[in-house]
Parts: C-alpha cells; structure tokens; sequence
C-alpha cells in the first residue's frame, strides 16, 4: 500500500514508516525505515553523489533498540501486533 509518490533518491511513502513491523519471510519484527531500491553495487564514494538506482524495490528494516539493518520484499511486510 505504498505511494509511488516519491520521497527523493527512489524512496517511497508508506503508511507503516517509522512503525513496528513483521517481517513474514524471516519472522523478525523491526521498525520499517524505508522503501527504496536495493543499490546494484557497494562503491563508496569520496564525495557525495545524486543518482538514481534501479535495483529492485526493497524494505529496508532495522531491530527496535539499533543493530544490523535488513532488507526484504515490501509484500513481506505487516504491522506487527503488540
């Protein structure tokens, strides 16, 4: 149920941003940070870089409390029940 409508650099609108949410493929909860495409690559640049990516359309979570954010399908994500 996201918006197209952009947010800037491919990030998308969604109703469930900054909520707790399951992760069905893994069954881990975290809070949904963004949706955006996956980079194609990792380079790391000296000087920071406008463009846009055209990897595939990614939800990207991190754990409540930090820790390793994870990426997975934004169809694989739900709000998650207290």
């Amino acid at each position: 149920m996201s918006s197209r409508l952009g947010l800037g650099l491919g990030h998308e609108r969604h109703p469930l941003l900054g909520k707790l949410v399951l992760d069905r493929t893994s069954g881990r909860t975290g809070v949904l940070r963004a949706i955006c495409p996956e980079p194609e690559t990792h380079t790391v640049w000296s000087a920071p870089v406008l463009r846009q990516v055209a990897g595939p359309r990614m939800a990207w979570l991190v754990p409540v409390g930090g820790g390793v954010e994870w990426t997975t399908s934004p169809e694989a994500i739900e709000e998650a029940t207290a």
